[in-house]
């Protein structure tokens, strides 16, 4: 007989030699999400860009600049999630199942932020332009603003995940990264990205997108079902209080979206507004918060129905009544 024993304290813990066996697998849901992810396994190259190129001189200025400010946006951002990950999810999760999924998806954030690296490549990209796109825009420092205070709580070595405050802290973040940036910012951004498909341009960077959201769909798959574990195993944290405070923490973010939004389209493209973006954005909210268990926010309908595949992500589970945390991997997402 096996004398492994769990950690006292969950899934959360901060123990060095805690975690470090996999069977008996204890969190099938995590087990089940690193197999995926590795039958996902795909790179950039696989796909060549020489028709997009062609394509990208029939894009008008204010479409190019669509794009440039869409690729300046999530390129950077890919590796501040896998900071997010190293320093502020990683060391607190202590089953091996979690952390080798954990493990997996920041070699995906590498391999996006590798895509983004081939497009620049690609296309006739000034690397100081592209970076510029957004710079200096209010929305944009905003939205900075935000994801560093969330990231500098993690990385604040007095966080002591055993207390109240601590497994707090670690749900703010985990919202802000996993639900916001990862489930609402980022799929904003590929939603524009993949706009130009609908007019049978850019087809290829449009397949490099749906790569990169499948994989995103495996991260809010991981992210809620983390989320909803630990207050399944933290019962204290089931507060009306604390489910409130979640809840603005992702309306705060869909206003910064919003701005942020209209500085990036302030004349529109051929198909697209701030206002059609910033509909998708609140129609993903609604579904993010769905998921959550939260009522809808903004009872929208979903303007890019060709979105679809992206959007049909995770089934609906209450964020303070959870018991069933497993969801069922599906390979043709």
């Amino acid at each position: 007989m096996s004398d492994y024993q769990h950690p006292k304290n969950g899934i959360l813990g901060s123990g060095l030699r805690d975690g470090l066996s996999l069977h008996p697998v204890r969190y099938q849901w995590a087990y089940d999400l690193y197999n995926q992810a590795v039958a996902n396994t795909w790179f950039p190259n696989e796909i060549q860009l020489g028709q997009d190129l062609a394509d990208f001189d029939k894009l008008s200025d204010e479409e190019k600049h669509a794009l440039k400010t869409v690729i300046s946006y999530l390129n950077p951002n890919e590796l501040l999630i896998n900071k997010s990950l190293a320093f502020g999810i990683y060391p607190y999760v202590n089953a091996a199942e979690a952390q080798i999924y954990l493990s997996k998806q920041m070699w995906e954030e590498a391999n996006h932020f590798m895509t983004f690296e081939y497009i620049i490549e690609t296309f006739p990209f000034d690397r100081k332009d592209i970076y510029a796109a957004g710079f200096g825009k209010k929305s944009l420092a905003d939205k900075a603003d935000f994801q560093n205070k969330h990231l500098e709580v993690m990385l604040d070595p007095h966080l002591d995940i055993y207390t109240l405050e601590g497994k707090k802290q670690f749900v703010r973040s985990l919202v802000a990264y996993n639900i916001v940036l990862e489930g609402i910012w980022f799929y904003s951004g590929f939603m524009v990205g993949m706009s130009f498909r609908q007019r049978n341009l850019l087809r290829n960077v449009g397949s490099l997108l749906d790569w990169i959201t499948r994989d995103e769909n495996l991260h809010l798959t991981f992210g809620i079902n983390l989320l909803l574990t630990i207050l399944d195993e933290n019962p204290e944290l089931q507060t009306q209080e604390f489910a409130d405070e979640i809840r603005a923490l992702i309306l705060q973010a869909v206003e910064l979206e919003k701005a942020y939004n209209e500085d990036m389209l302030p004349n529109g493209i051929l198909g697209l507004n701030a206002d059609y973006v910033n509909q998708y954005v609140m129609h993903m909210t609604d579904r993010r918060l769905q998921e959550l268990g939260f009522e809808p926010e903004y009872n929208v309908a979903n303007p890019a129905k060709w979105m679809a595949a992206a959007n049909d992500t995770l089934e609906l589970v209450n964020f303070f009544e959870s018991t069933n945390t497993s969801y069922e991997v599906n390979s043709t997402k």
